[in-house]
């Protein structure tokens, strides 16, 4: 199977750095692609979830959140649209977060923080493993994009849509060669 990994608190701050262009490079047996977000990577190799989890956990020199979802999971998120019909602008950042693990329960939707009337950073859906929401760029909203992890009570990594188009296709591109 194929799988996307995603890395939690990688090269924040000036703390756990490392080189996700190297780590590809060291995992080039496994298929390993390096996106370019510090910290995501897409796997072309069929190989298990373990085996690649402690592969990737060997390579760096500290201990994170390794999150590894199966491809298909991210092509179904890109496969449709989930912001039409949000804000959107210069001033409006659309990003998925990548929870360790599946929810429980679902709070009540949209979730906006701080208030429903004044929003810094709102969660329009949660799709599988994948919180998916809009911010303000605003100082403040840093601080709010930390209370969703507190929120849903479960590890999660922030990733621009950007960033998961750019996954997908590259998933597409590795689908077609």
């Amino acid at each position: 199977m194929r799988w996307v990994v995603f890395l939690r608190a990688v090269n924040v701050g000036g703390a756990n750095r490392c080189q996700p262009a190297l780590i590809a490079k060291q995992l080039a047996k496994f298929g390993v692609v390096n996106i370019g977000a510090v910290g995501t990577f897409v796997v072309g190799a069929d190989v298990s979830e373990s085996a690649l989890r402690a592969a990737l956990a060997r390579k760096l020199p500290f201990k994170c959140e390794i999150m590894i979802c199966p491809a298909r999971d991210i092509i179904k998120l890109t496969s449709k649209d989930p912001f039409s019909g949000q804000p959107s602008g210069p001033k409006i950042t659309r990003f998925v977060n990548v929870l360790a693990k599946r929810l429980h329960a679902l709070p009540p939707l949209p979730l906006s923080l701080p208030s429903d009337d004044d929003w810094l950073v709102k969660i329009i859906a949660i799709q599988d493993r994948f919180v998916l929401g809009l911010y303000r760029r605003q100082m403040k909203a840093i601080s709010y994009l930390g209370k969703i992890e507190k929120r849903l009570g479960v590890p999660v990594t922030n990733r621009n849509w950007n960033t998961i188009e750019k996954v997908a296709n590259v998933l597409k591109q590795n689908l077609q060669d």
